[in-house]
């Protein structure tokens, strides 16, 4: 077995090391942009006068510097060459994202808002295994030309985690002899609708609550009548852009639909494992920073005369969170080549459960350590003078968005004990 990152890959971080240092660096420090990420970056970030969304100038750097990224060939690695994209990895993408976040903050990669030089394009994969060819080139494309932007309309107020039990209803409808839907509900949580040009909502179309079939997903367009902003909700992390919502005689037209009628579970299931991958990615990244920071100020600080790291009570917490960072980075990566290794379709039934691991474990080994970075550096480490209480109010979302971590133990529970999964044949013939 070999467990050494591949030549390329670690030329290709060399690459991405020297765009940073010769674009991004000098842009975060231009015209007080160091602002939106040092210990006025809340304030900075935040519109706190109109409902905490982001400010106009914050999102303005980030498309900025994804602009710049994506004229060196960067920012669409992930995607597909067909769409100007490099066929990016599972396992590169894991490479990089764990690289970047340990980095600290900085404008190379912000996951407050899912920023990165190296854009995560989960909607790609959406619509090139879902979507017609005609949206296909809508989206996708008008995705990268900034012209299409998507909210993913799946949770509900009452329901959370448990996306069968779905209220938003849609009905077919003809309205001026065009063949249609109605949509009828309430979302929750549906981030970035602020700037989105389409809704994808997720309704159910037949079958009874709690039935995984019966449910589509519908593309409505920002401003149809009766799809409503509510409120947007102030979050432990701020800035906000994930409002509630409402729908209330809202029609579309056929070409709305997304993939199947009755069959858009898939689509939202689809959604989600290159998100949790990367996401763990990053929250590993964001620990290590955090036990690499907190090693280098104990040995700085000169408590009584000696280091700060001479203390076991110091010592052993840190090495406690540095052997879970390694044994933790050894199953993302191997997760990640075992995702490169399979059809998108096949992830679901063979690797969700070791996705599921690499996530939630990943999340709340990030919110521990950056707890444990405050305890090491005190009060200034509790201050917004070092990042710590920025990467914990960030990560800690992460333990409840995407699945939460009770639901993501649930699924590797399930393939434990062969209810889902490879193992469902080995219990079944017993």
């Amino acid at each position: 077995m070999d467990f050494a990152l591949p030549a390329d890959l670690l030329a290709y971080l060399d690459e991405l090391d020297a765009f940073i240092a010769a674009e991004i660096k000098p842009l975060e420090q231009q015209d007080d942009n160091i602002r939106f990420f040092d210990h006025r970056r809340e304030y900075a970030r935040t519109d706190f006068e109109n409902q905490g969304l982001p400010r106009h100038e914050w999102e303005k750097l980030l498309v900025e510097a994804t602009r710049r990224a994506d004229a060196a060939g960067h920012w669409r690695f992930s995607a597909p060459k067909k769409y100007g994209g490099k066929d990016g990895s599972n396992l590169w993408m894991a490479v990089i994202r764990d690289r970047f976040a340990a980095k600290g903050l900085g404008l190379h990669n912000d996951l407050q808002n899912e920023h990165s030089i190296v854009g995560n394009f989960p909607f790609v994969a959406m619509f090139e295994h879902f979507g017609t060819e005609a949206q296909q080139q809508e989206f996708i494309l008008g995705g990268f030309a900034r012209e299409r932007r998507v909210a993913f309309g799946l949770t509900e107020p009452d329901h959370g985690s448990d996306a069968t039990h779905m209220e938003t209803r849609a009905v077919r409808e003809t309205r001026d002899g065009v063949p249609g839907w109605r949509i009828d509900g309430r979302k929750m949580w549906i981030t970035g609708m602020h700037v989105a040009t389409h809704c994808a909502a997720f309704c159910r179309t037949s079958g009874k609550d709690g039935d995984a079939k019966g449910i589509t997903c519908l593309l409505v367009p920002a401003g149809t009548p009766g799809m409503v902003v509510d409120e947007y909700m102030w979050t432990f992390n701020m800035p906000t852009d994930h409002p509630r919502m409402h729908f209330e005689n809202c029609w579309v037209p056929e070409s709305a639909v997304l993939g199947p009628v009755d069959g858009g579970l898939s689509i939202a299931q689809s959604f989600v494992h290159q998100n949790r991958i990367r996401q763990a990615a990053s929250s590993l990244g964001a620990a290590t920073y955090c036990v690499e920071e907190s090693v280098k100020y104990a040995r700085h600080r000169k408590p009584f005369g000696q280091d700060l790291a001479r203390n076991q009570g110091i010592q052993f917490p840190l090495v406690e969170l540095a052997t879970q960072c390694e044994m933790l980075r050894t199953l993302i990566y191997k997760t990640a080549w075992e995702m490169d290794q399979l059809e998108h379709k096949e992830i679901e039934h063979k690797l969700s459960d070791k996705i599921s691991m690499c996530n939630y474990y990943a999340n709340r080994l990030v919110c521990e350590a950056a707890d444990r970075a405050m305890q090491v550096h005190g009060g200034i480490g509790y201050s917004r003078h070092k990042p710590f209480e920025h990467i914990f109010r960030h990560h800690r979302r992460y333990r409840i968005t995407e699945g939460a971590e009770e639901i993501q133990m649930r699924k590797v529970a399930a393939y434990l004990f062969g209810y889902l999964g490879p193992r469902k044949a080995l219990y079944a013939a017993q």
